[in-house]
């Protein structure tokens, strides 16, 4: 059970996130939600093999997390991707992101495995929820 406690000390200390599923199109969720993060002062780093190479959040789009240099310290890695696709994201982010404190799993997004994966590494999961809405929930701010 993730408390309200535990939800305010990932989004307290979290600086760096790489957002798997980052869309170009300011439509989507993914986008806003990457924006809102940089408002907060977060690094957001893109991934999205589509747009490898090009500008968002203005950071350059990573194809994969692999391509994320390690001595980076991405800290959060936050998932747009069905929940079925999960699995494989969280074990390239195992690999390569040395420095991750917690996987994020937007709301509708939800996969045991890949949860108990990353728990049984001592990384706190949040699965089901957006930043976008719990920094405002938690912290009484826009």
């Amino acid at each position: 059970m993730m408390t309200d406690d535990k939800l305010r000390e990932i989004l307290n200390r979290t600086r760096c996130v790489a957002l798997v599923g980052a869309s170009m199109n300011p439509a989507r969720a993914s986008h806003f939600v990457g924006q809102y993060m940089v408002g907060r002062g977060i690094r957001v780093l893109p991934v999205n093999p589509g747009h490898a190479g090009e500008s968002l959040f203005g950071e350059t789009v990573f194809a994969r997390l692999a391509d994320i240099p390690p001595e980076w310290p991405v800290d959060m890695l936050d998932i747009f991707r069905r929940s079925k696709q999960v699995l494989p994201v969280v074990k390239e982010a195992l690999t390569h992101l040395p420095h991750l404190k917690t996987v994020w799993m937007q709301i509708g997004v939800q996969n045991e495995d890949a949860a108990a994966l990353a728990r049984a590494e001592g990384i706190d999961v949040v699965q089901n929820r957006c930043p976008k809405q719990e920094f405002p929930r938690l912290f009484g701010d826009g």
